[in-house]
């Protein structure tokens, strides 16, 4: 009989090979029971050790995915989710999610292919996909303009490695939400993100206008599980809050206590709901917990309170059924017996089919409100509501840097209405979302400068064309700095401005006179403002009409019309200080030669005293009064003319001389 032994270290050799597979199994099963429980960050502490030990097959690489997704952690979600897509048999749902993390790290180009091919592998979403498309050209858009604001990330407030959000005024002081783990909550980790469970704060500044460091209210407030997401009735000494509730899961829902997320995955038995309730203070004491007439926890979520200056009106958001889309915001009414009306949905120029969310009314009622369903940069943006309450006319999208290509939202604005606070996961690779502040620069506009020539065509009428390659030399009232650029071939040049900025401008051109100009954007301005430089050629002896120089009958008193033409030709003489000028003035045919003599050198001279008073030289300037003896076309005495060539006679000239 033949006995054959497999050598000892074979035996070893096939088992140390099977145990990795093994332990890369159990800590694979360790995950998934973590992810179905949306306990992210824990599932993706197994999902690690796993991947590893063995390299994930779709499935697995799909979940590793959506949980950095969950977990805001952008940067590895691109990475993943780019792996996925390679992967054969993989859902075109990952080709949205790669769009979705590529436009969240600020790679709008690339974003824009995936979008594509998206919209090429589901038709259906062809539409969608061309509106993401044009948010990021949008975004790269606004990126490339003058910033709306100056955004800074706020000192002393925000805790390293946790989350910061959603800052509501309380007279002095701010309350906030925060899962630093400092409350009451302090002892429980959430799954979901790996930190405690989310509390509310209060902090206040010092003397030197630096915030102190934030305590948390007290457990009456801030129970075990979620408490955020505050506004206060400063009146009542009324804090609204949401707090989160978990319920045996019916049909739908919300899993994130904070906000709105498509379900990742096959739900469990249990979900998170939100609620809103009341808290009085009373002394130094918060008491009488109440719960907001219209919550429902067993069928949909209430949340994110925003109270109005006056009281009145209440904004919150919800997914009951027959809303717009994921997350709709909506108001209610403070009725006479101090209840509050019936939910009013805000409507379909507010809400879309994606998630508002994160409402807040300014002091004016203007509301401001988080949307990933308008266009914007990149997952949540904040917009403003411009019009009235119920009677909105547009939403307009608060630019950048406000809004960024990560999550911004939870805004408020402080008494001057121009700096307030918002929140942002942007600088932070961990997901993790801090309070920032800001403060609202001038609106941006875009200067339209053309520069023209004036002279007289053939019939000795003034005209204006185009005066193109003219050099400008530009600057900002109160700035030393100084921009030179050149007009085009169609003497156009256009620069980013801000409304309520002043600018100067300098232009030259050899064989002309120079021009400058001054340029103050009217607060009221629109997106253009155009400006317009007027050069005229250094030549001697060559009449120059000046267009809207007009006196009253038999009058000589330079009118507020004409001052204003004089006013930019004293600009002209002050950029040209070595010229010399005779400014003459002629009338019609009509009233003897005399007369209209004696008339035209007053007028005359009363152009050149309106230009000494200006603050140019006497020496420079002559005053010729001609009368009728320079007609400039058939209309002599006796000759039947219209007005209109009447009118041409009747002028003011300068020369240079």
């Amino acid at each position: 009989m033949n006995i054959k032994y497999t050598p000892l270290y074979l035996l070893l050799a096939v088992m140390l090979g099977f145990a990795p597979a093994a332990q890369a199994q159990q800590e694979l099963r360790k995950a998934n029971k973590h992810y179905e429980k949306y306990e992210f960050a824990l599932a993706l502490e197994q999902y690690q050790k796993a991947a590893a030990k063995r390299k994930p097959d779709l499935l697995t690489a799909e979940r590793i995915a959506d949980s950095y997704r969950l977990t805001r952690r952008t940067v590895e979600a691109e990475k993943w989710y780019a792996q996925v897509v390679a992967m054969p048999g993989r859902d075109p749902r990952n080709i949205y999610q790669y769009a979705e993390a590529l436009r969240s790290n600020g790679k709008y180009e690339e974003a824009k292919a995936q979008f594509m091919l998206w919209a090429d592998e589901v038709p259906d979403m062809e539409e969608r996909a061309q509106a993401y498309m044009e948010a990021c050209d949008k975004a790269m858009s606004w990126m490339a303009q003058l910033p709306v604001a100056e955004v800074q990330q706020l000192k002393g407030l925000n805790a390293k490695g946790f989350s910061d959000f959603s800052p509501a005024s309380f007279g002095p002081n701010i309350i906030f939400t925060s899962d630093r783990g400092e409350g009451s909550g302090a002892a429980n980790t959430y799954g979901w993100t790996g930190r405690p469970y989310l509390q509310l704060y209060v902090a206040s500044k010092d003397n030197q206008g630096n915030w102190g460091a934030p305590s948390a209210l007290s457990e009456m407030i801030n129970e075990q599980y979620h408490n955020a997401t505050a506004s206060a009735d400063e009146q009542s000494k009324v804090l609204y809050f949401t707090r989160t509730h978990l319920v045996q899961k019916r049909n739908h829902g919300n899993v994130d206590p904070t906000s709105w997320v498509e379900n990742p995955g096959q739900a469990k038995e249990y979900i998170n709901r939100l609620e809103i309730f009341t808290a009085q203070k009373r002394g130094t004491a918060w008491a009488d917990i109440k719960p907001f007439t219209y919550n429902n926890v067993a069928e949909y979520s209430v949340g994110h309170p925003a109270l109005s200056p006056d009281g009145k009106i209440m904004y919150f958001v919800s997914d009951m059924p027959g809303g717009v889309g994921e997350t709709d915001i909506y108001y209610s009414m403070r009725q006479a017996d101090d209840s509050w009306g019936e939910p009013v949905n805000a409507g379909i120029l507010i809400n879309t089919a994606g998630r508002e969310s994160f409402p807040y009314i300014d002091k004016s009622g203007k509301l401001f409100f988080s949307s990933d369903g308008h266009a914007g940069m990149g997952g949540l943006d904040i917009f403003s509501a411009e019009g009235k309450h119920a009677a909105w006319t547009a939403v307009k999208n608060m630019g950048f840097p406000v809004n960024s290509s990560k999550n911004d939202y939870g805004i408020m604005f402080h008494e001057d209405g121009e700096t307030g606070l918002i929140s942002s996961n942007r600088d932070a690779a961990d997901g993790t979302d801090d309070i920032f502040s800001f403060k609202i620069l001038q609106k941006p506009v875009v200067l339209a400068v053309t520069t023209l020539e004036r002279k007289q065509n053939e019939k000795k009428r003034t005209v204006q064309v185009v005066l193109p390659q003219v050099q400008l030399v530009i600057s900002q009232q109160n700035l030393n700095d100084t921009t030179t650029v050149m007009t085009n071939r169609k003497g156009q040049y256009f620069m980013d401005g801000r409304k309520g900025n002043s600018y100067s401008l300098q232009g030259t051109k050899q064989g002309y006179l120079n021009q400058n100009t001054q340029v103050t954007v009217p607060t009221t301005a629109g997106d253009t403002v155009q400006v317009a430089l007027v050069f005229d050629r250094d030549e001697k002896d060559v009449a120059i009409v000046l267009e809207n120089i007009y006196y009253d009958l038999d009058k000589w008193d330079i009118r507020p019309d004409a001052a204003r033409e004089l006013d930019k030709l004293a600009e002209v003489l002050k950029a040209n200080p070595t010229v010399k000028m005779e400014l003459s003035s002629h009338t019609d045919s009509r009233e003897s030669l005399k007369y209209n003599q004696l008339l035209s050198e007053r007028r005359a001279q009363a152009a050149v005293d309106y230009l000494i008073s200006r603050g140019i030289a006497s020496s420079r300037l002559t005053a010729k009064g001609y009368g009728k003896t320079r007609l400039v076309n058939s209309c002599t005495d006796g000759v039947q003319c219209p007005e209109e060539e009447h009118q041409q006679n009747r002028r003011t000239e300068f020369r240079i001389k």
